[in-house]
Protein backbone atom coordinates (compact mmCIF):
# COMPACT_ATOMS: atom_id res chain seq x y z
CA UNK A 1 0.00 0.00 0.00
CA UNK A 2 1.44 3.59 -0.61
CA UNK A 3 1.17 6.45 0.99
CA UNK A 4 -0.74 9.06 -0.10
CA UNK A 5 0.78 12.67 -1.09
CA UNK A 6 -0.64 14.55 2.38
CA UNK A 7 1.24 12.39 3.96
CA UNK A 8 4.51 12.10 1.89
CA UNK A 9 4.30 16.18 2.33
CA UNK A 10 4.09 15.96 6.14
CA UNK A 11 6.94 13.78 6.67
CA UNK A 12 9.11 15.86 4.10
CA UNK A 13 8.03 19.56 5.77
CA UNK A 14 9.35 17.47 9.44
CA UNK A 15 12.54 16.36 7.96
CA UNK A 16 13.24 19.86 6.92
CA UNK A 17 12.17 21.19 10.25
CA UNK A 18 14.65 18.89 11.84
CA UNK A 19 17.49 19.11 9.66
CA UNK A 20 17.46 23.00 10.03
CA UNK A 21 16.92 23.42 13.78
CA UNK A 22 20.39 20.78 13.88
CA UNK A 23 22.12 23.21 11.77
CA UNK A 24 21.37 26.42 13.99
CA UNK A 25 21.71 24.51 17.45
CA UNK A 26 24.42 26.94 18.02
CA UNK A 27 22.91 29.90 17.98
CA UNK A 28 21.10 28.33 21.73
CA UNK A 29 23.81 28.67 23.22
CA UNK A 30 24.42 31.12 26.56
CA UNK A 31 27.19 33.75 26.47
CA UNK A 32 28.72 33.03 29.70
CA UNK A 33 32.08 34.92 29.34
CA UNK A 34 30.57 38.35 30.76
CA UNK A 35 29.24 36.66 34.11
CA UNK A 36 32.57 35.05 34.36
CA UNK A 37 34.22 38.34 33.95
CA UNK A 38 32.09 39.62 36.92
CA UNK A 39 32.46 36.59 39.62
CA UNK A 40 36.67 37.37 38.36
CA UNK A 41 36.42 40.86 39.65
CA UNK A 42 33.54 40.60 42.25
CA UNK A 43 34.56 41.63 46.15
CA UNK A 44 31.88 41.30 48.51
CA UNK A 45 33.48 43.22 51.14
CA UNK A 46 33.57 46.37 49.58
CA UNK A 47 29.32 46.57 49.57
CA UNK A 48 27.80 48.82 51.60
CA UNK A 49 25.20 47.13 54.22
CA UNK A 50 21.59 48.62 54.63
CA UNK A 51 21.58 47.59 58.14
CA UNK A 52 24.68 50.19 58.51
CA UNK A 53 23.44 53.59 59.36
CA UNK A 54 26.25 55.57 61.38
CA UNK A 55 27.30 57.18 58.54
CA UNK A 56 23.85 58.42 57.57
CA UNK A 57 23.37 59.61 61.04
CA UNK A 58 26.64 61.56 60.99
CA UNK A 59 25.66 63.87 58.77
CA UNK A 60 25.11 67.21 58.92
CA UNK A 61 21.53 68.38 59.70
CA UNK A 62 19.30 71.01 57.42
CA UNK A 63 20.07 74.83 57.64
CA UNK A 64 16.88 75.94 60.29
CA UNK A 65 16.13 78.36 57.56
CA UNK A 66 15.40 75.47 54.92
CA UNK A 67 13.36 73.68 57.14
CA UNK A 68 11.30 76.32 57.81
CA UNK A 69 10.58 76.26 54.02
CA UNK A 70 9.94 72.77 53.68
CA UNK A 71 7.92 72.63 56.98
CA UNK A 72 5.58 75.30 55.35
CA UNK A 73 5.73 73.91 52.09
CA UNK A 74 3.97 71.01 53.75
CA UNK A 75 1.58 72.81 55.38
CA UNK A 76 -1.91 73.03 53.52
CA UNK A 77 -5.08 74.97 54.47
CA UNK A 78 -8.36 74.16 52.83
CA UNK A 79 -10.28 77.68 54.66
CA UNK A 80 -9.20 80.81 55.86
CA UNK A 81 -9.66 81.15 59.56
CA UNK A 82 -8.54 84.03 62.02
CA UNK A 83 -5.37 83.62 63.59
CA UNK A 84 -5.67 82.21 67.14
CA UNK A 85 -4.89 84.45 70.53
CA UNK A 86 -1.91 83.88 71.88
CA UNK A 87 -2.09 83.96 75.68
CA UNK A 88 0.59 84.88 77.61
CA UNK A 89 1.28 83.12 81.32
CA UNK A 90 3.95 84.68 82.79
CA UNK A 91 4.54 88.36 84.01
CA UNK A 92 4.62 90.71 87.12
CA UNK A 93 1.11 92.09 87.06
CA UNK A 94 -1.96 89.30 86.40
CA UNK A 95 -4.88 90.72 84.46
CA UNK A 96 -7.62 88.67 85.86
CA UNK A 97 -10.70 87.48 83.45
CA UNK A 98 -13.61 89.20 83.87
CA UNK A 99 -11.94 92.47 84.63
CA UNK A 100 -13.70 95.53 82.61
CA UNK A 101 -12.29 98.69 81.24
CA UNK A 102 -14.29 101.36 79.74
CA UNK A 103 -13.17 102.87 76.79
CA UNK A 104 -13.88 105.25 73.81
CA UNK A 105 -14.00 104.02 70.45
CA UNK A 106 -11.03 105.88 67.79
CA UNK A 107 -12.47 106.04 64.56
CA UNK A 108 -16.54 105.58 63.45
CA UNK A 109 -18.11 101.86 63.76
CA UNK A 110 -21.01 100.79 61.36
CA UNK A 111 -21.98 97.50 60.12
CA UNK A 112 -20.13 98.36 56.51
CA UNK A 113 -16.74 97.56 57.95
CA UNK A 114 -15.98 94.07 56.82
CA UNK A 115 -14.84 90.94 58.63
CA UNK A 116 -11.52 91.63 59.49
CA UNK A 117 -11.24 94.80 59.87
CA UNK A 118 -8.85 96.70 62.52
CA UNK A 119 -10.94 98.68 65.17
CA UNK A 120 -9.27 100.68 68.03
CA UNK A 121 -10.17 101.79 71.47
CA UNK A 122 -8.69 104.10 74.16
CA UNK A 123 -9.23 104.99 77.85
CA UNK A 124 -10.18 108.57 78.20
CA UNK A 125 -9.09 108.52 82.25
CA UNK A 126 -6.93 106.41 84.12
CA UNK A 127 -8.29 102.66 85.06
CA UNK A 128 -7.48 102.72 88.62
CA UNK A 129 -7.07 99.08 89.76
CA UNK A 130 -5.75 97.25 92.80
CA UNK A 131 -2.62 96.37 91.90
CA UNK A 132 -1.90 98.46 88.80
CA UNK A 133 -3.17 101.39 86.75
CA UNK A 134 -3.96 101.66 83.27
CA UNK A 135 -2.86 105.72 81.78
CA UNK A 136 -5.31 107.49 80.35
CA UNK A 137 -5.05 107.09 76.58
CA UNK A 138 -4.09 103.17 76.74
CA UNK A 139 -4.51 102.17 73.25
CA UNK A 140 -7.12 98.90 72.96
CA UNK A 141 -6.67 97.46 69.79
CA UNK A 142 -10.13 95.10 67.89
CA UNK A 143 -10.58 93.32 65.43
CA UNK A 144 -14.61 92.94 63.60
CA UNK A 145 -14.81 88.83 63.64
CA UNK A 146 -18.33 89.03 61.85
CA UNK A 147 -20.95 91.43 60.63
CA UNK A 148 -23.81 92.00 57.61
CA UNK A 149 -26.04 95.15 56.96
CA UNK A 150 -29.51 95.20 57.35
CA UNK A 151 -31.88 92.17 56.50
CA UNK A 152 -34.80 91.75 55.56
CA UNK A 153 -37.74 90.86 58.31
CA UNK A 154 -36.76 94.53 59.76
CA UNK A 155 -33.70 92.66 61.00
CA UNK A 156 -30.91 94.80 61.93
CA UNK A 157 -27.52 95.14 61.06
CA UNK A 158 -24.80 93.45 62.85
CA UNK A 159 -21.17 94.06 64.12
CA UNK A 160 -19.23 91.79 65.97
CA UNK A 161 -15.94 92.72 68.12
CA UNK A 162 -12.87 90.60 69.67
CA UNK A 163 -10.19 93.00 71.07
CA UNK A 164 -6.94 91.35 70.55
CA UNK A 165 -4.29 93.19 72.46
CA UNK A 166 -3.55 96.30 74.76
CA UNK A 167 -0.41 98.67 74.23
CA UNK A 168 0.60 99.07 77.37
CA UNK A 169 3.55 101.61 78.39
CA UNK A 170 4.96 100.63 74.88
CA UNK A 171 4.31 96.74 75.54
CA UNK A 172 1.76 94.69 73.30
CA UNK A 173 -0.19 92.86 75.50
CA UNK A 174 -2.06 90.01 73.92
CA UNK A 175 -5.78 89.87 75.35
CA UNK A 176 -8.36 87.67 74.90
CA UNK A 177 -11.77 90.10 75.59
CA UNK A 178 -15.23 91.45 74.22
CA UNK A 179 -18.19 94.29 74.36
CA UNK A 180 -20.32 94.20 76.87
CA UNK A 181 -21.63 97.68 76.26
CA UNK A 182 -21.79 99.92 73.21
CA UNK A 183 -22.38 103.53 72.69
CA UNK A 184 -23.55 103.03 76.13
CA UNK A 185 -26.12 100.28 75.85
CA UNK A 186 -25.93 97.15 77.62
CA UNK A 187 -24.90 94.36 74.57
CA UNK A 188 -26.11 90.77 74.53
CA UNK A 189 -23.58 87.95 73.34
CA UNK A 190 -21.31 90.85 71.56
CA UNK A 191 -23.47 90.52 69.25
CA UNK A 192 -23.80 94.85 68.42
CA UNK A 193 -27.30 94.86 66.49
CA UNK A 194 -29.21 97.62 63.84
CA UNK A 195 -32.82 98.39 65.24
CA UNK A 196 -35.11 95.62 64.61
CA UNK A 197 -37.59 97.61 63.61
CA UNK A 198 -40.45 94.60 62.87
CA UNK A 199 -43.16 96.22 65.21
CA UNK A 200 -42.82 99.58 64.02
CA UNK A 201 -43.13 98.96 60.43
CA UNK A 202 -45.90 97.17 61.13
CA UNK A 203 -47.17 99.94 62.86
CA UNK A 204 -46.33 102.64 60.32
CA UNK A 205 -47.63 99.89 57.53
CA UNK A 206 -51.30 100.43 59.74
CA UNK A 207 -51.51 103.98 59.15
CA UNK A 208 -53.38 104.54 56.07
CA UNK A 209 -56.10 101.87 57.28
CA UNK A 210 -56.62 103.78 60.29
CA UNK A 211 -56.40 107.26 59.00
CA UNK A 212 -58.71 106.69 56.62
CA UNK A 213 -61.26 104.65 59.21
CA UNK A 214 -61.03 107.65 61.10
CA UNK A 215 -62.06 109.56 58.59
CA UNK A 216 -65.48 108.04 57.70
CA UNK A 217 -65.98 107.34 60.77
CA UNK A 218 -66.31 111.38 61.26
CA UNK A 219 -68.08 111.32 57.89
CA UNK A 220 -70.74 108.71 58.77
CA UNK A 221 -71.10 110.82 61.89
CA UNK A 222 -71.80 114.28 60.05
CA UNK A 223 -74.35 112.28 57.40
CA UNK A 224 -75.96 110.87 60.33
CA UNK A 225 -76.60 114.40 62.23
CA UNK A 226 -78.54 115.54 58.76
CA UNK A 227 -82.05 113.94 58.63
CA UNK A 228 -81.40 114.00 54.37
CA UNK A 229 -78.89 112.09 54.94
CA UNK A 230 -79.32 109.57 57.60
CA UNK A 231 -79.64 106.65 55.23
CA UNK A 232 -76.57 106.92 53.95
CA UNK A 233 -74.27 107.46 56.80
CA UNK A 234 -73.79 103.25 57.32
CA UNK A 235 -71.69 103.31 54.14
CA UNK A 236 -69.04 105.38 55.12
CA UNK A 237 -68.09 103.47 58.20
CA UNK A 238 -68.58 100.22 56.30
CA UNK A 239 -66.60 101.14 53.84
CA UNK A 240 -63.41 102.49 56.40
CA UNK A 241 -63.95 99.14 57.81
CA UNK A 242 -63.50 97.24 55.56
CA UNK A 243 -59.93 99.18 55.16
CA UNK A 244 -58.51 99.32 57.90
CA UNK A 245 -59.25 95.39 58.79
CA UNK A 246 -57.65 94.76 55.30
CA UNK A 247 -55.19 96.94 56.41
CA UNK A 248 -54.43 95.57 59.32
CA UNK A 249 -54.30 91.77 57.84
CA UNK A 250 -51.60 92.98 55.12
CA UNK A 251 -49.28 95.23 57.12
CA UNK A 252 -47.69 92.28 59.07
CA UNK A 253 -47.05 90.42 55.49
CA UNK A 254 -45.37 93.97 53.77
CA UNK A 255 -43.61 94.66 57.12
CA UNK A 256 -41.66 91.07 56.73
CA UNK A 257 -40.01 92.33 53.33
CA UNK A 258 -38.60 95.37 55.01
CA UNK A 259 -35.36 95.85 56.52
CA UNK A 260 -33.70 96.72 60.02
CA UNK A 261 -31.48 99.76 61.14
CA UNK A 262 -27.50 100.77 60.66
CA UNK A 263 -24.99 99.74 63.05
CA UNK A 264 -23.74 103.38 63.02
CA UNK A 265 -21.63 104.02 66.05
CA UNK A 266 -19.93 107.58 65.98
CA UNK A 267 -15.92 108.02 67.58
CA UNK A 268 -15.97 108.84 70.74
CA UNK A 269 -18.61 107.04 71.99
CA UNK A 270 -18.49 105.02 75.21
CA UNK A 271 -18.01 101.05 75.47
CA UNK A 272 -16.84 99.03 77.85
CA UNK A 273 -14.46 95.61 76.94
CA UNK A 274 -14.20 92.58 79.48
CA UNK A 275 -11.67 90.25 79.70
CA UNK A 276 -12.01 86.09 78.63
CA UNK A 277 -9.07 85.28 80.09
CA UNK A 278 -6.35 86.34 82.41
CA UNK A 279 -3.71 88.16 81.35
CA UNK A 280 -0.10 89.12 81.95
CA UNK A 281 2.18 92.57 82.09
CA UNK A 282 5.43 93.34 83.52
Amino acid sequence: MKPSKNTLRIVTFTLFILISCAKHAEAFDLDLTVDDDIRKNYNSSQLVKDTNTEELDSLPELPEKLKNETLRKEVKTSSYSLPPVKSVTTGSIKISKGTSFNVINVGKISDWQRKGTVVKFKTNAPVYKRKYTIPASTVFIGEVIESHQPQVSCNGGLVVIRIRSMVYKGQTIPLNAYITRANSKIIFLNNIKGERKYLKTVWKKGNWGRSLFNRMLTLTINLGGDGSTILLSPFPFLYGTLCFGANTIISPITAFFQKGGHVSINSGSLFRIKLLDDSYIN
